[in-house]
């Protein structure tokens, strides 16, 4: 197989020294990382399995023989995350509408889909109902979804997703809070509808499939799972049938709402509904533990070094798929994870051989971090964003490397997040001299922003970004075939025609970013009047655009 070369351009950005002579990024250094990780005996990587902590292991193996230091808890390279894990109890969840025309009552798995609650293992709650549109609550976009609207004390009917025509990255960050508004506003419990963008992009027989799965928190020190909005005490997804009764006999029917939501800006008002929702639930847990694995290459520039730039990737997949009725005794279940994530594993472990062996040394200390429970709710990222073992203010940046589709020679990127920072820019530099161009997010209705582990340090109020590998090439064919045959699925494993010449040229590209991160004199800043930069660092210094 070819060999792929670092060129000798000069990064983009101003820098102490170049890193020559270039590192060297082979094709079968990056298969033997992911062939390992995706391998069957690591049974999909699963949170708190075996399989985890043996890939935990490898990583932290690679990075005591790179010379890397310790980065984790106690002097070691295991950050160790304790997590409650609560799944449903013998008996499933109901919900109950009563006091209305359209009275009845659905079991859980079937038309509704009802919550975990991670703090109350016997939930029996009724109350009220109040429709409130998107549930949409945001000061600095004037944009209030509960004015005029009393909840207090009641549970609140929500459309899923954002209105038409919402920038999709603050229309994912406002989603992904609606709980803590609904809470913030009184509410005590929620039932989430679809419109229809939202049936299209996630049928309710998919969410069938994944109903019965259990749920995750990571445990504060108090010794309290760690939920972000503890006051609602109830939640379930309703489908059409359950959708219809809630607004039965209402000022708007549930096609009503539907057409006005799919209108360019259609944002449907809010308004009290008949009767009352009773919703009953049952849940056991167990506390587990599972490691951040941490390593650490101190900058060597004195003035720059205590600023720390954060490359990372989760090392977690989804584990061993339940038997379904009618599967042959052979059929494989497991989910390897080749691509998501030990591909991105791969190109961190990559890039933090060149750094620890590149002859002129990074200027700012490198923390490489293989994060936990990604696929449970970016639960371990979070965790180490609030309990960083670097001090939280000495972070300047983050890049997560999560699910780069290598099955074609890409030629662009997509750099999640990019426009909100002066890190867009860097990217694009440090990628120009490859030939590969950054290209703006292709998909913008997957909310891709807020799912992927860099979030969490934009909440902290630290520019990140969230590298993947692009459209162009051929890359959106390859993108659908993946979501369609093997996301999350089984066949995302070393049977796919995996191109390790672009994981390879992935990993170089990462370390020109890299590089240049750890280089620059200057820390990357948000843009003034960025929305998240103004919500979640509002004292930071900011860069004009």
């Amino acid at each position: 197989m070819s060999r792929v070369l670092l060129s000798l351009l000069p990064l983009a950005l101003v820098s102490a020294a170049a890193p020559s002579p270039a590192p060297v990024f082979t094709p079968e250094a990056f298969r033997s990382h992911v062939t390992f990780l995706a391998d069957d005996l690591l049974e999909g990587r699963d949170t708190g399995s075996r399989g985890h902590e043996i890939a935990a292991r490898y990583v932290a193996s690679h990075f005591e023989a790179l010379g890397l230091k310790p980065g984790g808890y106690k002097g070691g390279w295991y950050q160790q995350v304790p997590f409650q894990k609560t799944r449903r109890g013998e008996t499933p969840g109901t919900l109950t509408l009563s006091g209305s025309r359209a009275a009845g009552k659905w079991t859980h798995g079937q038309d509704v889909i009802i919550g975990i609650n991670s703090l109350e293992p016997k939930t029996d709650l009724s109350a009220g109902i109040v429709f409130v549109g998107y549930g949409l609550s945001d000061k600095a976009l004037g944009i209030d979804d509960y004015k005029g609207l009393d909840v207090r004390g009641k549970i609140v009917v929500v459309l899923s997703g954002f209105p038409k025509g919402m920038p999709s990255e603050i229309g994912a960050h406002l989603s992904d809070h609606k709980a803590e508004q609904a809470e913030a506003h009184g509410a005590i419990g929620t039932i989430s509808i679809d419109t229809i963008q939202s049936a299209a992009a996630r049928p309710w027989s998919v969410r069938q499939r994944y109903a019965d799965g259990s749920h995750y928190d990571w445990v504060a020190p108090d010794g309290k799972p760690h939920v972000e909005a503890p006051g609602l005490r109830a939640s379930a997804s309703a489908d059409d049938t359950v959708a219809r009764a809630l607004l039965a006999g209402a000022t708007q029917t549930l096609e009503q709402i539907r057409a006005e939501a799919d209108q360019q800006g259609g944002r449907p008002k809010g308004f009290a509904l008949a009767g009352t929702v009773r919703i009953a639930a049952e849940t056991v847990s167990e506390r587990l533990t599972s490691p951040n694995v941490v390593g650490v290459l101190p900058g060597a520039d004195p003035k720059l070094a205590p600023e720390v730039v954060i490359l990372s990737a989760h090392l977690d997949h989804i584990g061993i798929s339940k038997a379904r009725a009618g599967d042959p005794p052979n059929k494989d279940r497991i989910n390897n994870g080749a691509l998501d994530n030990a591909s991105g594993i791969a190109t961190m472990l990559e890039v933090a051989r060149a750094a620890a062996t590149a002859p002129v040394k990074p200027r700012r200390t490198l923390v490489f971090l293989a994060s936990t429970a990604e696929e449970k709710g970016l639960l371990g990222a979070d965790y180490y964003a609030h309990f960083p073992t670097v001090p939280l203010a000495s972070i300047v940046a983050d890049v997560d490397l999560d699910m780069p589709l290598l099955i074609y020679p890409f030629t662009d990127v997509i750099a999640f997040g990019a426009d909100h920072s002066t890190l867009g820019k860097v990217v694009a530099d440090a990628a120009r001299p490859m030939n590969i161009a950054l290209s703006p997010d292709p998909m913008p209705e997957e909310g891709i922003f807020t799912r992927s582990d860099h979030y969490r340090f934009v909440e902290q109020g630290i520019p990140a970004v969230f590298l993947a590998t692009g459209y162009a090439n051929g890359g959106e064919a390859a993108w659908k075939r993946f979501f369609a045959n093997a996301y999350h699925q089984p066949a995302d494993d070393m049977n796919q025609p995996i191109d390790w010449t672009a994981g390879a040229r992935f990993a170089e590209v990462n370390y020109r970013i890299t590089r240049a991160l750890a280089d620059a004199d200057q820390a990357p800043r948000w843009y003034a009047r960025d929305y998240f930069g103004d919500l979640f660092a509002p004292t930071a210094a900011k860069a004009s655009h």
